[in-house]
């Protein structure tokens, strides 16, 4: 298990990397945004492919971060249901999950989006728009960022046995966006 442990902090290490600097890709996709709406207001002219980078950065950012999303805990549950059970009980949920629920659809996407980047990447697909860019880039992002969220499971697998035995402290002790204020309300208690 000890082996395991050790690829899982190289994954989640990987993961926070990518994730803090794909962060930076909101504010390029916004500043694009910015001066493609000046420039077209300003010179009243203006390029799809300026839209299309806008599109192409968040995106980017948007799959790129889905596995930092997941390492940090941050992904979307129903915090109503999952905070009622014991600690315990949300491991064994977590787990659960990301067995039967996140690994098939992920292992399903990347299965599936092999063929439809390699198309893409061979036929040097490009935008149907008049002065769009190359679309491969994008499509490549999709197997980038299910292959991120693919190794983000395979950690996420490992550390909740890891914990559930007692081999790794709780990177998680809390859950959802009330966990501190429950921790507080129950010291005033």
């Amino acid at each position: 298990m000890g082996a395991l442990i050790t690829l899982s902090r190289l994954i989640d290490r990987i993961t926070e990397v990518i994730g803090k600097s794909v962060s930076w890709l909101i504010l390029v996709s916004v500043l694009v945004s910015a001066a493609n709406a000046t420039i077209r207001k300003v010179f009243n002219t203006s390029s799809n492919a300026w839209l299309e980078l806008q599109w192409y950065l968040f995106g980017a950012a948007f799959l790129l971060a889905a596995a930092y999303t997941l390492k940090q805990n941050e992904h979307i549950r129903i915090d109503i249901v999952y905070g009622a059970f014991s600690r315990k009980v949300q491991h064994w949920i977590d787990l659960f999950g990301h067995v039967v629920f996140l690994m098939p659809f992920v292992v399903l996407m990347l299965w599936l989006l092999g063929p439809y980047v390699t198309k893409s990447v061979i036929s040097g697909e490009v935008s149907t728009n008049a002065g769009g860019l190359i679309i491969w880039p994008a499509k490549a992002l999709l197997l980038a960022g299910f292959s991120l969220l693919f190794a983000q499971g395979v950690s996420e697998i490992i550390k909740k046995i890891a914990v559930m035995r007692g081999l790794i402290e709780d990177p998680h002790p809390q859950t959802g966006h009330h966990g501190h204020d429950m921790i507080a309300e129950e010291e005033a208690l």
